[in-house]
């Protein structure tokens, strides 16, 4: 088939929503997946291909890239990892299951997927696998463990798959957004009065007047550098069209400032800035 196709995890809504409007824009074939049906539903109704993805089952992930290769012959020019989520809180304050959980979603769950794509990348001859990171994959925030450390898991990971693939017509990039336009604060905070008993945590005056406030207390306005969802996808269109697409994007002046920081100040003198963040 002519048509590029491209499956995106995580399209219910951000990024990943952003990201399938604008690859069809361009005339790909974008295979829009959701972990929630009710989504898919709604995602078809706009005339997507929408696979149920939930990257924390294994059998739905076959499933899905099943769906989508029946519908393409056998071939997929391009992954977009993307689907994720957070679980803010203290280090000391979330359990080992929901550290678990989140890993699975946001890091097992992407690597399940990806080692199923490269084998037909491999025999079709080409391909392009895009990751997104985020600024939280190379610092670190307090309140954000969880995220932070799935987010240097999926550094790692790719860095070591975009050398192994040296050679190959398959390549392999990272995007490292700031803050982006989405869903998170409220999927944040789903997932932080789930795990976090945070009345009887030692923050929890720290968190009673900043996340708990943040969660509960109706935001008006975007947050400081904020950038909407497309600022991502003009980053996520070189890297799936380019003939020369990077190993990074960095999207937002946080993810630009930080990058430079990390590199030429002391970590005593970065730790001070992140928390005055």
């Amino acid at each position: 088939m002519s048509q590029k196709s491209i499956l995106i995890t995580g399209c219910s809504s951000g990024i990943g929503l952003a990201a399938a409007h604008s690859l069809r824009a361009r005339g790909w074939r974008a295979f829009a997946s959701c972990r929630n049906p009710d989504d898919c539903k709604h995602l078809i109704a706009e005339g997507f291909d929408s696979p149920r993805i939930e990257l924390r089952d294994a059998e739905s992930i076959y499933a899905g890239l099943q769906e989508v290769l029946a519908a393409t012959g056998g071939t997929l020019d391009a992954l977009f990892n993307n689907g994720a989520r957070g679980m803010p809180g203290a280090v000391e304050d979330f359990p080992a299951d929901g550290l678990r959980d989140l890993m699975e979603s946001n890091v097992i769950g992407w690597h399940d997927l990806t080692r199923q794509v490269i084998p037909v990348m491999r025999a079709q001859g080409h391909g392009r696998i895009v990751q997104n990171s985020s600024v939280l994959g190379y610092v670190s925030m307090r309140y954000r463990g969880a995220y932070v450390a799935s987010k240097h898991a999926i550094e790692g990971l790719t860095d070591s798959l975009r050398i192994e693939l040296r050679g190959t017509p398959i390549h392999v990039s990272l995007i490292e957004p700031g803050p982006i336009t989405s869903d998170m604060r409220k999927n944040n905070a789903a997932q932080f009065f789930e795990w976090i008993d945070w009345e009887n945590s030692a923050f929890a005056e720290d968190y009673r007047h900043g996340l708990v406030k943040r969660f509960t207390e109706k935001q008006e306005g975007l947050d400081p550098f904020e950038l909407p969802a497309e600022a991502v996808c003009k980053k996520l269109i070189h890297a799936v069209e380019a003939n020369r697409p990077r190993a990074r994007y960095r999207v937002t002046t946080p993810a630009h400032i930080m990058n430079v920081f990390r590199r030429v100040l002391p970590t005593s003198l970065l730790d001070w800035v992140i928390a005055k963040a």
